[in-house]
């Protein structure tokens, strides 16, 4: 991705964010100097990757294969006195060509996926064999807001705005921005996240995209904390 393109996709967040009435922590919002005033401060940001990460997972097609998101808060895995003992995201979908996550699961992490408002979240799920490979055939068993529901594999929810979905371990999925119904802010909230290790793709893809300097960065993302 070219950092203009990532800068583009940061400044749409943030005014859709502002125009439903969220904020993000203050860190979101400094800039480079600003991090590097506070450098001797932000070891558990860059620890848990707290802030911006956009990503396009190597598809090359944001704008149809990516998302923006910015974990709030997040702890270690391997250290349970570091950050918090669970997770949080914000997930931003366009709906212009139904951006989307492509079909992936989880080992180690639970998630409340959560549409927060701005449109419609559209959510296809499969369940896996016991090699943790997608199963084309098994039923998948979740709850949604607390009320127990069954699919069938590959079926399609549309989960409207304060509605939910809760997703145990090796259930697949794959959600996107419904396209015509606006912009879509999505939640997550769950136990601790490792993107380095804890996404399964069906299709090959690259959790963090390449990024091309074309212009000056905005915001850093998680994946910029080693050049600050």
């Amino acid at each position: 991705m070219k950092r203009s393109e990532i800068n583009e996709a940061i400044k749409i967040s943030k005014d859709l964010l502002e125009r439903n009435n969220f904020r993000l922590p203050a860190f979101a919002y400094w800039t480079i100097n600003e991090w590097e005033q506070n450098k001797d401060k932000i070891a558990t940001i860059v620890r848990v990757m707290q802030g911006w990460d956009i990503t396009d997972f190597g598809s090359g097609r944001f704008k149809e294969v990516g998302a923006v998101l910015f974990t709030i808060r997040n702890g270690d895995i391997k250290n349970n006195g570091i950050g918090t003992p669970y997770a949080e995201k914000i997930i931003i979908l366009q709906h212009e060509k139904g951006q989307k996550i492509p079909m992936h699961c989880h080992r180690i992490k639970t998630e409340d996926i959560i549409n927060r408002g701005g449109g419609v979240m559209c959510i296809q799920l499969f369940g896996s064999n016991q090699e943790g490979k997608l199963d084309n055939y098994v039923n998948v068993e979740v709850f949604m807001d607390g009320i127990k529901y069954c699919f069938k594999a590959g079926e399609t929810i549309d989960i409207q705005p304060g509605c939910s979905i809760t997703l145990s371990t090796y259930i697949y999925h794959a959600f996107w921005a419904k396209k015509g119904a606006g912009d879509l802010i999505v939640g997550e909230v769950s136990s601790i996240n490792d993107d380095k290790t804890d996404n399964f793709f069906v299709e090959q893809a690259r959790r963090f995209s390449s990024i091309e300097e074309d212009e000056a960065i905005l915001h850093p993302l998680v994946n910029d904390y080693d050049k600050l």
